[in-house]
C-alpha cells in the first residue's frame, strides 16, 4: 500500500492533534499553526487526488481490521477533489479574515478560535472521506460545536443570540439524523455504508421493514436539510452569518452546509441507493423546497438594508439551487449540484470578506446608506464584491454562470413537469439576484456628495492578508468559470464510481 493512501486518515488525525495543540498555544502561534495546517492538508489531498486519478478509488481500513470489526474510509476522485477545494477555501477565508479575528476576538480566547478552525477542518475532511455512518455522525457533532463556537467568538449580545439559534436548529437536525441512523442500524445491523446498502437491497427485495427504511431515510434527509439551511429551515442563517467575524461568516457560508449536503449525497447513493430514493419520491420533495428556497431567499434579500444580511439571504437561495439539482433526479442534476457547491463556496466567502473591507471605509457600518461610494474608497474590496455579485447573478466568465448553465442542461433531461418549473425558477431567481446585487453595486460605486465623502475611514488601507485572499478568490472564481469543462469531467468521473 502506497503511503499516499494513508494521507486522508493522516489529515484527519493531524487536524485533531493540531486542535489540541492550538488550545495551549498563544493566539498568534495558533493562527500560524492553523494556516500551515490547512495549507499542508491541501497539498496532501492534492497528492491523493492525483493518486486516485491514476489508480482509481480505494478503501482504507483503519487499523487494517476488516468490516464489520473495523472502521474505514473510502477515497475516490470526487472526494479528493472536494477535499482539495475545501482546504483552499478554508485557507483563503481564514487568511482574508485573520486581521479581524485579532480585532474582534478576545486575546485570551484567540487560540481557542483556531482550535475550532482545526476541528472544523477535521470534521469536513471526515465527512468527505468516511465510509462509516456512526463516524459521520460523530464528526457532524464536532462540526456543529466548532461552528457554534466560531459564531459566538465575538462575544457580543447579537452573536450569543445567533449562536443560540444556530445550536437549537442544528441540534434538532442532529436529533433527526441520529434517530434515522439508529433505526437504520436496528434493521440492517451494519454501520459501514456499503454493508448497509447490501442489507437494504435484500430487505427491499423481500419486502421486509419497508416502513422503518422509509422513515429512517426521511429522518436523515430532514435532519441534514435543517443543518444545511434548506428553506424553510433557514431561520438561523441570517443572524449566524451577519454577526460573526468575517472569517467565520466565510467558512460557515461556503463550507459547513456543504459538508452536510455531501453527507446527504453519500446517504442517497451509497447507503440507500439512488433507485430506492427515487422510488420513495424523496427527490420530489427536495425539488419543491429547493425551488421555494431559490425564490423566497432572493425575495427576502431584496428588502435587506444590511449588506451582510443581503449576502446571507442570498445563501438561502443558493442552497435552494443545490437541492433543486438533486431533486431533478438526473445524473446531470447531481453534477450541477456538486459544481454549484464549488462555485458558491468560491463566491460567497469572497463576498463576506469583501463586505468587511467595504464596511471598514464606511465608518464600520454595514448599512447601505453608509456604504455609498465604498467601492471607490476601497477599490479591491469593491472589485471582489463586484466579481462575487456577477457570479451569483450569472454573468458569463464567472463560476455562477456555469452553474446555471449546468442546472438548465439538467432540467432539459428531467422528466414530467420539472423541466418547466426548473426553467422558470432559474429565470425568476436570476432576475431577483440581479435586482438586489445590482442595487448593492450601484450603491457602493455611487460617490457621496460634499463632506459626506470624508466620513468614516476613507483613507484606510486594507490588510495585506485581505488583499492576498481577495485576489486569489477572484482568480479562483474566474478559473471555475472558464475551465469548467475540465472540472465537470472530473465531477462526472467521480460520480461514476461514487455509489
Amino acid at each position: 500500500m502506497s503511503i499516499i493512501q494513508s494521507f486522508p486518515l493522516f489529515n484527519i488525525v493531524m487536524c485533531l492533534m493540531c486542535g489540541v495543540l492550538s488550545s495551549v498555544l498563544s493566539g498568534r502561534l495558533a493562527k500560524r499553526l492553523s494556516l500551515v495546517l490547512v495549507g499542508v492538508a491541501g497539498v496532501m489531498n492534492a497528492f491523493v487526488l492525483r493518486f486516485v486519478t491514476e489508480h482509481g478509488q480505494y478503501t482504507y481500513p483503519m487499523g487494517h481490521f476488516p468490516a464489520p470489526f473495523g472502521n474505514e474510509i473510502r477515497v475516490g476522485s470526487l472526494e479528493a477533489l472536494l477535499a482539495v477545494f475545501f482546504c483552499a477555501i478554508m485557507f483563503l477565508s481564514v487568511l482574508g479574515g485573520e486581521h479581524y479575528i485579532d480585532l474582534e476576538v478576545e486575546e485570551t480566547k484567540e487560540n481557542l478560535y483556531f482550535t475550532m478552525v482545526d476541528l472544523m477542518l477535521a470534521s469536513l475532511l471526515a465527512l468527505i472521506y468516511t465510509n462509516d455512518m456512526f463516524t459521520a455522525y460523530v464528526f457532524v457533532e464536532i462540526n456543529t460545536i466548532a461552528a457554534g463556537a466560531m459564531i459566538m467568538s465575538r462575544n457580543t449580545g447579537h452573536t450569543l443570540v445567533a449562536a443560540t439559534k444556530y445550536m437549537i436548529m442544528s441540534l434538532v437536525g442532529s436529533g433527526f439524523l441520529l434517530l434515522g441512523l439508529s433505526m437504520l442500524y436496528s434493521v440492517t445491523g451494519h454501520l459501514l455504508m456499503v454493508d448497509m446498502h447490501g442489507q437494504i437491497v435484500k430487505l427491499s427485495e423481500s419486502g421486509q421493514y419497508a416502513m422503518p427504511l422509509t422513515v429512517s431515510m426521511a429522518l436523515m434527509s430532514v435532519g441534514l436539510a435543517v443543518k444545511s439551511a434548506l428553506f424553510p429551515f433557514h431561520t438561523w442563517l441570517a443572524d449566524a452569518y451577519s454577526y460573526s467575524t468575517p472569517a467565520s461568516a466565510a467558512v460557515l457560508s461556503s463550507l459547513v452546509s456543504k459538508g452536510y449536503i455531501f453527507l446527504l449525497f453519500k446517504i442517497f447513493y451509497r447507503v440507500f441507493g439512488f433507485d430506492f430514493v427515487l422510488d420513495h419520491k424523496v427527490t420530489n420533495l427536495l425539488f419543491v423546497f429547493g425551488v421555494a428556497g431559490m425564490i423566497i431567499g432572493s425575495v427576502v434579500a431584496i428588502y435587506q438594508h444590511d449588506v451582510r444580511r443581503l449576502i446571507a439571504f442570498s445563501s438561502v437561495a443558493q442552497i435552494g439551487y443545490i437541492y433543486m439539482g438533486i431533486g431533478l433526479a438526473v445524473p446531470m442534476g447531481t453534477v450541477a449540484a456538486v459544481f454549484h457547491i464549488m462555485s458558491h463556496a468560491a463566491s460567497k466567502s469572497m463576498l463576506f470578506i469583501a463586505a468587511r473591507g467595504l464596511s471598514d471605509v464606511s465608518g464600520d457600518s454595514k448599512d447601505f446608506v453608509d456604504l455609498k461610494g465604498a467601492g471607490l474608497r476601497n477599490k479591491l474590496a469593491g472589485l471582489g464584491f463586484c466579481v462575487g455579485a456577477f457570479s451569483m447573478v450569472g454573468i458569463p466568465l464567472f463560476a455562477g454562470f456555469t452553474s446555471k448553465v449546468y442546472f438548465a442542461e439538467a432540467a432539459l433531461m428531467a422528466n414530467g413537469g420539472k423541466l418547466a418549473v426548473a426553467m422558470v425558477a432559474l429565470a425568476v431567481s436570476t432576475i431577483l439576484n440581479a435586482v438586489y446585487f445590482i442595487r448593492a453595486l450601484i450603491t457602493i460605486y455611487t460617490p457621496k456628495d460634499g463632506e459626506e465623502t470624508k466620513k468614516g475611514t476613507a483613507g484606510c488601507r486594507p490588510p495585506v492578508s485581505m488583499v492576498a485572499a481577495l485576489l486569489c478568490f477572484i482568480l479562483l472564481n474566474i478559473f471555475l468559470g472558464t475551465w469548467s469543462n475540465s472540472i465537470e469531467r472530473a465531477i462526472e468521473a467521480g460520480l461514476d464510481t461514487f455509489g
